[in-house]
């Protein structure tokens, strides 16, 4: 006996609807894994501006320090948000953002000798 043609309708209908479900929530998984790694990128970026900014107050590398962090994080993609440069201790905020999210990342760089905050 043959399935009647309201069966073969109700099969196709749960079929797109799987189908549907299954890459709706691909597609969030993808958003969500490239957020991550966007924010990622702005943490290394945000230790990279801290390092050449560290570099550049200890002489190894010349320049003015926020000027070189500036340098890093537009290379990187980001914005550098803050600079503050003590002695030889770099501080740096930048802000890199993903499909309308913001991120944030700080970092400190400095010799291992300094004391911390």
């Amino acid at each position: 006996m043959r399935p009647g043609r309201g069966a073969l309708m109700a099969g196709a209908a749960a079929t797109v609807g799987v189908v549907a479900v299954i890459v709706g929530v691909s597609a969030s998984l993808a958003m969500v894994g490239a957020a991550a790694v966007v924010a990622q990128r702005t943490g290394g970026t945000a230790d990279a501006a801290a390092l050449a900014a560290a570099d550049t107050a200890s002489g190894a590398v010349s320049g003015i320090p926020c000027e070189q962090a500036l340098r890093v994080a537009e290379a990187g993609g980001a914005h550098l948000a803050a600079c503050d440069v003590d002695g030889l201790v770099a501080t740096i905020t930048v802000t890199g953002a993903y499909g309308g999210i913001s991120f944030d990342a700080h970092s400190r760089a400095g010799p291992p000798d300094a004391s911390t905050p």
